[in-house]
């Protein structure tokens, strides 16, 4: 995307993977004193080729049917313990999802990563191209998670959507976070009623002051990658703080944030399970990026790359034992 295109853009509060990944940290504290929830999520189950109901049955059906299906079949196992969440943070102002990710869960292999998904990706939806954050106005979570899903080939087992304006009370329940700052941060906007002048240097940032250096991008060379840069950093910082013993006193502050600002189809026994296991797998296992695409200043969409995001999706976030194929993504040009 040019420089001149991101400027074009309406500023926007990306702040929901901060926001939520605080929220699944927190959650892990819960385990510590309430370990009889615990109860791993459901895979979200293919829709497999049925088995043959008789032995009459096979005899119908040619080699090659039969070799079809069972290539199908396994085309189609999971791995086990492994799960993809789609993470979503609204409002945009016109009932869209403001910012979307989905993380990868391996439970097996020890790492979380997550992938933004930009919100000016082009998706068709009921058969028009529209911006990928188009979804949830037109049909909730549920038609967000379907759209991404066909365009990554890959399931989405779960949905959090968050609401944004609970950022600051989180980072203020944890009692700040220690950050350094990469850049002077130096921006006003009347109309948004946002003032940022924040020094580049190690700062303790509280909610409010946290909220505007991941809302920050006019001082990056890159603006919007830079600022999604900064935001990694400081997801990793905020879960290197709060895995911490000193949190322990703060589990009913947690949980009244995560019940009024969190709906999620998790439940209470999937969340503290998952926090176990994002104690074993630490702060150091967790990753992010972006999905690959360009800019079009022609139809205002990002197009993504289909063969990038192809290799993205098996290196990191296919939940299948065989790696997709081009045929399994359905990325409109």
């Amino acid at each position: 995307m040019s420089r001149g295109a991101r400027r074009r853009q309406r500023q926007q509060p990306r702040t929901l993977q901060v926001f939520l990944i605080i929220v699944l940290v927190l959650l892990t504290v819960c385990v510590l004193v309430k370990a009889f929830f615990l109860k791993a999520p459901e895979q979200k189950a293919a829709e497999l080729p049925a088995q043959p109901a008789s032995s009459d049955t096979d005899s119908q059906q040619s080699p090659e049917e039969q070799a079809a299906q069972e290539a199908l079949r396994s085309h189609l196992e999971r791995k086990g313990g492994f799960y993809t969440i789609l993470l979503s943070g609204l409002d945009d102002d016109n009932g869209g999802s403001d910012t979307n990710i989905l993380v990868a869960v391996d439970t097996v292999n020890g790492y979380v990563y997550g992938v933004s998904i930009p919100r000016d990706s082009k998706a068709i939806i009921d058969g028009k191209a529209r911006k990928i954050n188009y979804a949830y106005n037109k049909g909730g979570t549920k038609l967000l998670a379907d759209t991404i899903s066909e365009q990554l080939g890959i399931p989405v087992d779960y949905t959090v959507s968050v609401d944004l304006t609970g950022f600051a009370a989180l980072v203020d329940a944890i009692g700040g976070v220690d950050f350094d700052v990469p850049v002077n941060m130096d921006y006003e906007d009347p109309y948004q009623d946002l003032y940022i002048h924040i020094s580049k240097g190690m700062h303790h940032l509280s909610g409010s002051e946290a909220l505007k250096v991941v809302r920050f991008r006019k001082g990056y060379a890159t603006q919007d990658i830079g600022r999604m840069e900064t935001q990694q950093k400081f997801l990793k910082a905020v879960a290197k703080q709060t895995l911490t013993v000193s949190n322990l006193g703060k589990i009913d502050e947690f949980v009244k944030i995560f019940q009024k600002y969190v709906k999620t189809d998790l439940t209470l026994g999937n969340l503290a399970w998952l926090g176990k296991e994002a104690i074993s797998i630490g702060a150091d296992n967790i990753e992010f990026s972006t999905l690959p695409g360009v800019w079009n200043d022609h139809d205002k969409f990002i197009h993504l790359n289909k063969d990038d995001v192809l290799t993205l999706v098996n290196e990191h976030l296919n939940p299948y034992v065989e790696d997709r194929t081009a045929d399994d993504l359905n990325i409109p040009g």
